[in-house]
């Protein structure tokens, strides 16, 4: 008598980190300052690489991240990044999807006090869309399952804040501790320095 296995699912960490950083007016790219002791992307990478994901997928777009990336994360350049955070998150869903993920955790490459706990407690919800909540509502990081992503933006500059504002009820949020501030300004910098 055989036993029924159920099919192995997997996840994928995505880290979005392909914008201009506009409003950041320091030396570098944002992603690429340093902040306690590491480029602030890094942050981000270092928190979801910790957390057990099958894949760490950081998309990039605007500067090249490959000199502060560790070896086992793989980097999807975004050629259409001017166009907006929908094509990133589209480029990372059509990647997972050829990989056989079936469910991502989106994070962004700007939050350097998102901790590992948090990836960790959103990537375990079995909900279709799964969303850190730091005490101020759903966050990133957000988790959707391949049964969403054809229900994501295909263009501007929201990703999966659409979806999530347009079907709030199928929003898991997911209470966590750390730290949901993005560094957008010098000013957002020097907080965390």
């Amino acid at each position: 008598m055989s036993t029924y296995e159920p099919p192995v699912t997997t996840s994928a960490a995505v880290i979005l980190a392909a914008g201009a950083g506009t409003r950041f007016a320091g030396e570098n790219h944002k992603l690429l300052t340093n902040v306690k002791g590491k480029a602030v992307v890094r942050h981000a990478v270092d928190a979801a690489r910790a957390a057990g994901f099958d894949e760490v997928i950081v998309v990039s777009g605007c500067v090249d991240l490959v000199p502060v990336m560790p070896d086992d994360v793989t980097i999807l350049h975004n050629e259409r990044w001017e166009d907006g955070q929908s094509t990133s998150l589209r480029a990372a869903t059509m990647y997972a999807d050829s990989r056989g993920h079936r469910s991502i955790v989106v994070g962004l490459g700007d939050q350097p006090g998102v901790p590992t706990a948090a990836w960790q407690a959103v990537g375990a919800s079995t909900s279709d869309i799964a969303a850190a909540d730091f005490g101020n509502g759903p966050r990133p990081p957000v988790r959707l399952s391949d049964a969403v992503w054809a229900n994501l933006p295909v263009s501007g500059d929201e990703g999966a804040r659409t979806l999530m504002r347009h079907r709030p009820e199928m929003v898991e949020a997911i209470v966590v501790d750390g730290d949901e501030a993005d560094v957008d300004t010098l000013e957002d910098l020097r907080r965390w320095s």
